[in-house]
């Protein structure tokens, strides 16, 4: 995907800690994750879900800012690596590609800071390692990602290429819009009132995290190189409750789905590419 090169005044990033997981925590994350049991159940064989303990939300920056992070500017941090540089450029198009969206819908827009940590970190949500993957947290409404996570996606999953790599950002936009909205508030407390249909809640979330992922590669078709599509879809599929829980060596338990099947992620993702237009995402919250 061509994507233009990042503008600083149009982002906002900051260096994370890292040193490895610091011991602790307990508790269900509090976050939206893209593939957040690949690394944690497929790798290291434990559950992601006592990976994030409960701490207070980390302060905000304001936003168009040229912080600096120690010694290092934002630039200085998106320009780090390719992966980094690749995570600028895919966060500058969305913002973007969302902010005249809610604008035209009169809804107050506010761009999620982007922090690259290594080994662990301190979110809004708790403490997060390494292993549970690329995620947002709703508490501070950033996105967290240390990026040899793509090496991982490539080399366990088979998901390799550089719009692979857009979509795991771009689906972590989609919880930051749903964030927004109110509708992650709603879903909240719909779980917490019916734990019962808590999973399935989850699962409904991811896909139109994902059809919001589509839509934001739908808006930008003109970016779009040979092989992208196929890429994003094969990502989608290789990360699906039922594949991870088969490469798991587990039998497949639709019930204990919290992300979707391989067949809904990528069918979410089409849905949102081929239509380029959000409106289809509301499809998976229509209880009618």
């Amino acid at each position: 995907m061509r994507l233009n090169r990042f503008d600083p005044s149009n982002i906002r990033v900051r260096q994370g800690g890292g040193g490895g997981f610091p011991g602790g925590g307990g508790g269900k994350i509090g976050c939206g994750s893209l593939v957040i049991v690949i690394v944690a159940a497929l790798v290291f064989g434990v559950d992601p879900g006592q990976m994030l303990g409960t701490i207070d939300s980390v302060q905000q920056s304001a936003p168009g800012t040229q912080r600096q992070q120690g010694d290092m500017s934002e630039t200085a941090l998106c320009e780090q690596n390719a992966y980094s540089l690749e995570a600028c450029n895919a966060l500058d198009s969305l913002n973007r590609t969302w902010q005249p969206e809610f604008a035209r819908a009169g809804i107050a827009f506010e761009d999620p800071e982007l922090e690259f940590y290594t080994g662990g970190t301190v979110s809004g949500c708790g403490q997060a390692s390494s292993a549970v993957g690329p995620f947002y947290c709703p508490s501070d409404r950033d996105i967290y990602i240390d990026t040899s996570f793509y090496d991982t996606l490539a080399r366990e999953l088979g998901a390799g290429g550089d719009f692979a790599r857009h979509y795991v950002i771009a689906h972590e936009y989609g919880h930051h819009i749903q964030t927004l909205t109110g509708l992650a508030a709603q879903i909240r407390s719909a779980q917490a009132q019916a734990p019962g249909e808590a999973n399935a809640l989850q699962v409904r979330m991811e896909l139109q995290a994902d059809c919001y992922a589509g839509v934001w590669a739908g808006r930008n078709r003109d970016l779009i190189e040979p092989g992208d599509m196929e890429e994003g879809l094969r990502a989608a599929g290789a990360i699906g409750d039922d594949a991870l829980q088969q490469q798991a060596g587990q039998q497949v338990s639709p019930e204990n789905f919290t992300h979707g099947s391989s067949a809904q992620r990528i069918e979410a993702l089409r849905a949102g590419m081929e239509s380029g237009d959000e409106r289809v995402c509301d499809a998976y919250f229509d209880m009618g």
